[in-house]
């Protein structure tokens, strides 16, 4: 069964806690933490203030993607501030294997992500310090954009590749997913969907969560 990790980019920012609360209660696996530093990607969202709050706010496995430029550089106020899985992307100019192994030695999940035009080849020689690779369907930056079907494959790809090597290492998938294209990227071996629209905009957000966890 495919994890659900719902984007709080969607949710009540005055409410966050009482969000984030509704979410786990109603089944989701984890909290899907977007930072964006208006740099990296033309969007500023939060950052590490708001990572130690929610942090207080829950016990939930706080899934944090850093859209930023310099991950080297914030990596340990993240893991300081209670992320458990901190994920920052492939592209950036920094010493990244370095950068896996410090999370790892915190005692912290490790996950990069790759942008629509990267290919997955990218982080191939990353997975064996990878726990997560995460497929970018939409352009990082804002929420509420559509799915690029042109995700599946690269998926389909890093499944093949993970499990020739014998890793054990999760994909995630975020942007655009919604329950009508969640069963085409679970059967191309997505592990992890992160949903922020279709789980927060919805009229009833305990049934979207519950849903996407029957899929």
């Amino acid at each position: 069964m495919a994890k659900l990790s719902p984007s709080i980019l969607s949710a009540d920012f005055a409410n966050l806690a009482r969000d984030v609360k509704v979410i786990t209660d109603a089944g989701a696996d984890w909290i899907h933490v977007d930072v964006m530093d208006g740099h990296f990607v033309p969007n500023i969202s939060i950052g590490v203030p708001v990572v130690t709050s929610l942090r207080k706010a829950t016990e939930g496995f706080l899934d944090v993607h850093l859209m930023i430029t310099d991950p080297d550089k914030y990596v340990p106020a993240f893991i300081k501030a209670g992320a458990d899985l901190v994920n920052f992307h492939v592209e950036v100019d920094c010493d990244i294997e370095a950068v896996l192994k410090e999370i790892k030695a915190a005692g912290k999940k490790t996950g990069l992500t790759i942008k629509p035009n990267t290919p997955p080849e990218a982080v191939f020689p990353y997975l064996p310090l990878l726990d997560m690779v995460l497929v970018m369907s939409v352009e990082p930056g804002f929420g509420g954009q559509s799915f690029m079907p042109n995700s599946i494959p690269k998926i389909k790809v890093l499944k093949e590749k993970i499990t020739e090597l014998g890793l054990n290492c999760e994909i995630e998938i975020d942007g655009g997913i919604n329950l009508k294209n969640a069963p085409e990227v679970i059967e191309a071996g997505c592990d992890i969907l992160v949903a922020g629209s279709s789980v927060f905009n919805a009229p009833d957000v305990p049934a979207a969560v519950k849903a996407f966890k029957a899929l």
